[in-house]
């Protein structure tokens, strides 16, 4: 190791800017350093090889899983069906990177650019991933010019002439490994090409170095080689290109019935370019292949890809580079864009294609990754004669709605985007891609900007892009520009001409090549409002009949519609979901309850509906879809919808549209003859008349369910089964571009209900029959009393209709964003779905490609099911109201809930009486109760003779495994929060904070207990000596309430919250009257005020990003396990690879039935899957790809029992969490109005009386008051009960472990050979297949134990440990000394001064160090510089930096300069990265330049002085004070409850891009503020030399005005906003805080 840390000299004055010491010598040694530290991630290095074996197996082991699943997903629907993408196959891959690209403006070729693009993939090796072996990347490779001087000079040493450059094309080729096979494929390619024409020069094996391959990568290593040939029919460059595309789609075509098919892959075939690339670390690339080594390699331009798979089945085509494209990020849109792909073959033409388009096809491929069918569709129009800027422009454009500069300036690049909007669907989901051709180099962002890239140019002409600054050394004196790429925008570099275009001269001059414009204005219709019906039109019994027979509960009407027709937003429910799987359920189930909505999680990141809806939209358009290729008037002859919800008036204007043709078709089946067929047929019908109304010139195909009159023989087709089938039968008879599909139906109310709709590919939808019901419970005699008594707020008719499609295009937007799709005409068609329970006939039929891997509900089962509902609308004894099925409220006679008031019952006499036999009478409810969840369908055995429970494990050691919910104090008492934290840890278990941090009060034993009771903790009763109140789990959540340096030190473990059970994708809110003092002290906000937690996607939007957090928690905590919370979907398993390859120590998965203390119905409906699947999909891909040793994995949701808990050890878990049962034991009485703060027994009741403030509908603050202190003292609950319980469950685990014969835990988990399925009768289906629950693909290495107790992670050797041990700054700590110290500082030295200040907050808490460090680094910051800083630390950086400066800064002070000697503009230079100060606590950041992205995200307390930013800056704001002296983007102070901020606006452009929804805007009126903002500015000046802060200084009376200032409600009325307010001396402030 010496040689690494050589670098590391601690110099003791300001060192010389030179970079002389960062030499690539020196560089490797670095890298080669961190590369060991980020491998070497289990028991040490000699342990390792332990995983090798395993890896091999696991390679062996694919086979066996793909039979497995085929078993699952057997098709029986028709042969023609298999076209559309499976969800499967695109799940199996998922991958997130570091990227740039490196270009010469005057098109010099040289070796340097090669060299220097390798040297910068080396320094981003953090940004991807390894597998199991630690050696094997997923991926790294480089795009460049053909490099002509090394193939001529091959040409030489063959014999052969030298090559024509404008006629040769170069093939870079993986071909199978196997020499029999390999000569086979060169056979084909060599056919092919000759047959086209194309002269063969000949093969070039290329020249590579194994010996630095991984295991894994060796084991699948392809034989590569390059083909060079001679195209002599092309002159012009781009035919030569499209000769060599199509040649390449020949050929794959022609290997594709091959047995060797899949091992054959072009990396490229061009003239202009070739890709080097393979699963290979970042730093072996240029080792690998030799040619990159060679002198003779020149380019001017390289573009560098490093790729983070969550897969880690080593496959070498997806590394990246794809041809065109290097892609960090995700599609989440794919299976949408790829089935909507196929749709267009049909109708793609060019005459550049000269009749061949049928060779070409298919243009996409589901079993290659998003970023290989995003490159195939650029591929696609970049060959069919598109400029590669213009293709990303249609396949990924901006949010240039509500975008001022570019509605303005540049209207016609509007007019493009609106133009394409009804031509191609959005691949919409983070991306930075950067792309070339040979002729142009570029890069573009995503239009919410999740991805870091940041530019700069030097004088020598050379333009350098990358995910990270400082991949290189640099002299910063010839830097000329540097900047960044925001939301939307693009970049490219012409190498012919030497230009470089920003963002919008290459949109304009790609916008203004056609009259786009017009061409709109002349064609497209826009559909206007109409107003909504002012009077019923159906009789109150029609009404009750029609709901009767399209399946409507008194629920569904009282909870759902008319909450969204009398509010105007979802309703809002709390706990889980607790009832059974609609198939297992004994009631009936709209067809809609089968389906669970997918959420975004690690792999990408969900949206804020609410504070980032900008990049949102809702518009769709109706009507054919022309050809791509071809751009024309009579594309845009469509029509445009603003959004998917249609009144009646609205469905009659376009049946009136004559150019729509559109043609109605009732969705009806006939059961005269019986059920069985009934449904297939009507189907079958359905589909065939679509097709002839289609071909017959039909644009709109309006599916009904309306009728003169209901038949009782005549039920209707359930709507989304109608749609479903339709919308596959025209894509596989190439007919979906020709028209739209719009429902016309009753069965459609809830917002989940329109998203399965257009999932499934309707355009729009008229709900009818809800809207009629909105109708009738307005005219209702007892809403008209409500209304006139005052106890509802009055709306009219027409209002209620409004409000419910307002509550409903709320909802699509809140769906769309969990996934972190942006646009509705993305999401229509993309099927972001699984289903749990409908067989594969249904699947097939009209869901195609969608997971369902449990099987269930054939066509049949379905139609009684659908008749089961009709007859009640036919049946003499139905009652005259409808019937309430208890789906959500737990009823007598309804739906069984598992957490039901008997079950509590018969709990709490157990835990309170401490009596044995009470517990048998809870066990025998369980065992008796209904089958709700999939582990009720299968049972115990063994072939082992029983033992002894003496022989068996120890009840205190079982329970050491169990954990409790992260349950935050805000959402449930304080009494019920530290009764379960002092349970758990008398048990040796681990209880969880929850978000909203924890009193420092509860960190140390009681030694004051009397009686139970202790002065320390006095609201808590049935105490002992030596109790601990805290929580062992420290949540950080997406709000960061609470974190700070000293809370982080103080956790066992720390946990990341990707996702909750009860609403995955979604962020929350703790309303401001259960915000006490108590809460507000201990979250750094103020009482009283909403308290916002944004969803995951600040720091947590990728793989690498996540895998940055969980470096940040470890390098602040060493001692900590870091765990990652996940919620169970489809995939899981692939997320989960890369949270372990990420370093996470634990993995948490949550099941779909997880608690909550709020959220919206729809979210605890139809979000997320059952642990039960989540688990086994996680534990097997693990084992599978040799990670499973690395993670301990944990299991909650819905836990009641030691049955549950030994079903999860079966299936692979080695802890268990207990959330809602663990509430209930303490006391909890299931009143399920915790989102109310009327807990009747105080477990989720907030609030002593005080004063307190809540944000209306229009964000005025209004004050109430809360009387709560009586409710909190009737919290029955004392520690000794949940210690009980937990007892009980861990004797039943042994009762059942000495049945089954096994001593302990570890011979049980991971082996499902224990579980057999249960004979059990079900209603509805037997169809259930529970083969993947059961399956074993074999058990880790390591038993369960071993893996809990192996150490904590380790981020290896890094900076601050070198800082740690240096003497002086060693006793500046120990002795509170002050000390100054210079340090040189590279990208990939992270989270810099997060360990230090660790280890200052462990030993002095968060204010309670006097000492001071004085640190200058010198040089570019890695991500997360000076991360969770406590007072004390004074940090300076002469250079650059990364995105997450100053996350969860607590104090200190961090300032950011240019070197001296820059060659740029400092204030307009970006020197700091997106997401800076983090939900920071305290401190003072002052930055010489711009910052990126979310500036000041969820600050509370810290101060900073910027000179610029980008989007969505001051988000989430709840306290501190924000200076920025230039221009910002858009959408600032969205969110923004508390603290305020000073913007300069000196060409009055800020207006418009605030978010005006909380805050408001104001000019520096009062004194007090005035003072603060020049103060402020003056220490800006003083500690950065800013130029541009000293000119504002010198001018203030011309400045202040100029200067806006942005407050919150909370702010209002304080002396820096108010100039009447009232100055309160500090010291008071500090005493009634």
């Amino acid at each position: 190791m010496a040689a690494s840390v050589a670098p590391r000299v601690l110099l003791p004055s300001a060192a010389s800017n030179s970079d002389a010491a960062f030499s690539l010598r020196n560089r490797s040694a670095l890298l080669g350093r961190r590369s060991v530290v980020v491998h070497r991630r289990l028991r040490g290095a000699a342990k390792g090889s332990r995983l090798v074996p395993r890896a091999a197996e696991s390679v062996r082991a694919e086979a066996p899983r793909r039979e497995r699943g085929s078993a699952i997903q057997k098709t029986s629907g028709k042969a023609n069906r298999t076209k559309v993408a499976d969800l499967n196959e695109i799940l199996s891959e998922r991958g997130a990177c570091g990227v740039g690209f490196i270009a010469n403006l005057k098109n010099k070729s040289s070796h340097k650019i090669v060299e220097d693009a390798l040297t910068a993939l080396g320094c981003m090796e953090h940004r991807g991933g390894c597998g199991a072996d630690n050696d094997s990347g997923d991926g790294s490779g480089v795009m460049t010019s053909v490099p002509w001087d090394l193939f001529n000079n091959w040409a030489n040493k063959q014999g052969l002439p030298s090559l024509e450059k404008e006629k040769t094309g170069v093939a870079m080729v993986f071909l199978p490994k196997n020499d029999k096979a390999s000569e086979e494929a060169k056979k084909v390619i060599v056919n092919i090409c000759t047959k086209e024409g194309l002269e063969v020069i000949g093969w070039r094996p290329v020249p590579v170095n194994e010996s630095v391959v991984g295991f894994f990568a060796k084991e699948t290593m392809p034989n590569i080689q390059q083909l060079l040939v001679k195209v002599v029919k092309e002159d012009n460059v781009d035919d030569l290109e499209r000769e060599l595309y199509i040649c390449r789609k020949l050929i794959e075509k022609a290997a594709s019935s091959e047995k060797w098919s899949s091992d054959l892959y072009f990396c490229s075939f061009s003239n202009q370019t070739v890709v080097y690339k393979g699963m290979l670390r970042s730093e072996v690339l240029g080792q690998f292949y030799l040619d990159l080594q060679s002198d003779l390699f020149t380019s001017p331009f390289a573009i560098y890809h490093r790729r983070y798979s969550t897969n880690t089945s080593p496959r070498w085509p997806l590394a990246q580079p794809m041809r065109l494209l290097g892609h960090n990020g995700e599609i989440n849109t794919i299976q949408g864009n790829l089935n909507w792909m196929q749709s267009r073959e049909a109708t793609i033409k060019s005459p550049v294609w000269r009749g061949r388009e049928n060779e070409i096809r298919p243009y996409g491929n589901p079993k290659g990754s998003d970023s290989a069918n995003l490159d195939s569709a650029a591929e696609l129009l970049l060959r069919s004669g598109r400029s590669p800027a213009e293709a990303l422009m249609i396949l990924v454009p901006e949010a240039y709605k509500k975008h001022p500069t570019l509605s303005i300036k540049y209207p016609e690049v509007i007019d493009f985007y609106e133009y394409y909007k009804g031509q191609m669907e959005a691949w919409d989901g983070p991306a930075l891609l950067l792309f070339s051709d040979g002729k142009t180099v570029g890069a573009c962002l995503d239009r919410n900007g999740l991805r870091p890239a940041r530019y700069w140019r030097t004088a020598d002409d050379v333009v350098y892009v990358a995910s990270e600054v400082g991949v290189l050394p640099m002299d910063e004196s010839k830097v000329t520009m540097k900047g960044r790429l925001g939301p939307g925008m693009m970049i490219t570099v012409d190498l012919q001409s030497g230009q470089v275009y920003e963002n919008t001269e290459v949109k304009k001059k790609v916008a203004s090549a056609l009259p786009y414009g017009e061409w709109l204005s002349e064609n497209m219709r826009q559909l206007k409002p109409v107003n909504f019906l002012s009077s019923p039109v159906m009789e109150e019994g029609l009404v009750l009949k029609h709901q009767q027979a399209f399946g409507y509960s008194s629920e569904d009407v009282q909870m759902v519609i008319e909450t969204m027709a009398s509010q105007g937003k979802e309703p809002t429910f709390c706990m889980g979901d607790d009832i059974p799987l609609a198939a297992l359920s004994q009631k009936p189930h709209m067809i809609y309850d089968y389906f669970k909505q997918r959420f975004a999680q690690v792999t990408n990141p969900p949206i804020d509906p609410l504070r980032e809806g900008l990049v949102m939209s809702l518009e769709v358009n109706l009507g054919k879809r022309g050809n791509i290729l071809e751009t024309g008037p009579q594309n845009a002859s469509q029509v445009a919808l603003s959004s998917p919800v249609l009144n009646e008036g609205e469905l009659e204007t376009l049946m009136k549209d004559t150019a729509l043709k559109p043609q109605v078709l009732p969705t009806f089946f006939d059961i005269g003859k019986g059920i069985d067929g009934s449904l297939e047929r009507a189907l079958g019908e359905l589909c065939e008349a679509a097709d002839e109304a289609v071909r017959g010139g039909s644009q709109l195909l309006i599916l009904s369910d309306r009728a003169e009159e209901l038949e009782p023989t005549r039920p209707a087709i359930p709507i989304l089964l109608a749609v479903g089938a339709v919308h596959q039968h025209l894509i596989q008879n190439g007919l979906r571009m020709s028209a739209s599909i719009v429902a016309d139906t009753a069965q459609c109310f809830s917002t989940h209900h329109f998203a399965c709709l257009i999932g499934y590919g309707a355009s729009a939808i008229s709900p009818y029959l809800a809207f009629e019901t909105c109708r009738q419970w307005r005219l209702s005699t007892k809403t008209v009393n409500l209304m006139k008594n005052g106890k509802m707020p009055t709306v009219t008719l027409e209002q209620c209709q409004k409000n419910f499609s307002k509550a409903v295009k709320s909802g699509l937007l809140k769906i769309l964003s969990k996934m972190g799709i942006s646009l509705l005409s993305s999401y229509c068609g993309a099927q972001i779905f699984e289903i749990y329970g409908l067989g594969q006939d249904v699947v097939d039929y009209a869901f195609c490609g969608s997971v369902s891997k449990i099987g269930g509900l054939n066509l049949d089962e379905l139609a009684r099911e659908t008749m089961s509902f009709w007859l009640k609308a036919f049946s003499e004894d139905t009652a005259k109201r409808l019937e309430n099925f208890g789906f959500i409220q737990f009823r007598p006679g309804g739906e069984y809930h598992g957490n039901n008031p008997q079950m509590s019952k018969l709990l709490h006499k157990a835990v309170r009486e401490k009596s044995e036999s009470a517990y048998a009478v809870y066990q025998q409810h369980l065992a008796n109760r209904p089958v709700s969840v999939l582990r009720d369908l299968l049972d115990f055995k063994s072939d082992r003779p029983p033992i002894p429970v003496g022989k068996v494990e120890p009840a205190s050691a079982i329970v050491q495994r169990f954990c409790t919910g992260g349950m935050s104090l805000g959402a449930i008492s304080r009494e019920t929060h530290e009764a379960i934290a002092i349970a758990m840890n008398r048990l040796g278990g681990k209880s969880n904070s929850g978000e909203g941090g924890e009193d420092p009060i509860r960190w140390n034993p009681l030694t004051d207990v009397t009686d139970g009771y202790s002065p320390t903790l006095p609201h808590l009763k049935g105490l002992q000596n030596g109790d601990t109140a805290t929580s062992a789990i420290k949540q950080v959540a997406s709000g960061r309430f609470g974190v700070t340096p000293t809370f982080l030190v103080n956790a066992d473990q720390l946990e990341i919250k990707i996702a909750q059970g009860a609403k995955p994708g979604e962020g929350g809110q703790l309303p401001g009257k259960k915000v006490s003092a108590y809460i507000a002290r201990l979250r750094n906000s103020k009482p009283g005020v909403p308290l916002i937690s944004p969803p995951p996607h600040h720091d947590i939007y990728s793989i690498e990003d996540l895998a940055q957090l969980i470096y940040d928690l470890h390098q602040v905590n060493p001692n900590a396990k870091v765990s990652v919370k996940l919620v169970a979907e489809a995939g899981i398993g692939t997320v989960a690879s890369g949270v372990a390859k990420g370093n996470a120590d634990i993995i948490q998965i949550s099941g779909h039935d997880g608690g909550t203390g709020a959220s919206p119905v729809s979210s605890i409906k139809h979000a997320g899957g059952p642990w039960e699947l989540g688990l086994a999909e996680t534990h097997q891909t693990l084992i599978e790809n040799g990670l499973r040793e690395r993670v301990i994995l944990r299991v909650d949701g819905g836990l009641k029992s030691g049955v549950d808990v030994l079903m999860a050890a079966a299936m692979g878990a080695d802890e268990y969490g207990f959330g809602s049962v663990a509430m209930i034991a303490t006391g909890c009485v299931m009143a399920r109005v915790c989102h109310t703060n009327n807990c009747p027994v105080g477990v989720a009741s907030q609030v002593k009386s005080q004063s307190f403030f809540y944000v209306t509908k229009r964000f005025s603050l209004i004050r109430g008051t809360m009387q709560r202190e009586e409710l909190r003292a009737r919290f029955p609950g004392v520690p000794g009960d949940l210690v009980n319980y937990f007892l009980y469950v861990a004797e039943e685990v042994r009762g059942i472990l000495a049945q089954l014969g096994y001593e302990k835990m570890d011979d049980i988990i991971g082996r499902t050979e224990v579980l057999r399925p249960r004979a059990v009768s079900l209603l509805k289906t037997q169809q259930l297949n529970l083969s993947y629950l059961l399956s074993n693909v074999g058990v880790p290495k390591w038993s369960s134990t071993e893996i809990r107790r192996q150490p904590v992670h380790t981020n290896g050797p890094v900076l601050d440990d070198v800082l740690l041990s240096d003497p002086e700054i060693k006793e500046a700590i120990e002795k509170e000394k002050v000390v100054n110290k210079t340090v040189k500082i590279y990208n990939v030295d992270r989270a810099v001064c997060g360990r230090i200040a660790g280890v200052i907050a462990k030993r002095y808490g968060d204010t309670g160090f006097a000492g001071q460090l004085n640190i200058t680094f010198m040089g570019s910051a890695g991500q997360s510089f000076g991360c969770f800083l406590t007072p004390g630390m004074n940090i300076r950086l002469v250079g650059e930096a990364n995105d997450y400066v100053g996350k969860g800064m607590a104090g200190g002070e961090l300032v950011l300069t240019p070197p001296e000697n820059f060659g740029f503009c400092p204030e307009d230079a970006t020197i700091v990265g997106n997401t800076c100060l983090y939900g920071a606590t305290g401190g003072q950041v002052f930055a010489r330049g711009k910052a990126g992205e979310r500036f000041a995200v969820r600050n509370s307390l810290a101060e900073a002085v910027v000179e610029g930013t980008g989007d969505h800056c001051l988000e989430y704001m709840t306290g501190g004070c924000v200076v920025i002296l230039g221009k910002v983007g858009r959408n600032v102070a969205a969110g923004m409850t508390g603290g305020l901020a000073y913007i300069l606006d000196e060409d009055d452009t800020l207006l418009p891009k605030v978010n005006k929804e909380i805050v408001r805007m104001q000019r520096v009126v009062a004194p007090v503020g005035q003072m603060q903002l020049k103060n402020l500015i003056e220490a800006h000046v003083e500690k950065t030399g800013s130029e541009k802060g000293a000119a504002i200084l010198k001018d203030w009376d011309t400045y202040l005005p100029l200067f806006w200032q942005i407050v919150p409600p909370s702010e209002e009325d304080t002396p820096e906003a108010s100039a009447d307010a009232e100055i309160v001396p500090t010291n008071q402030m500090m005493q009634s805080a």
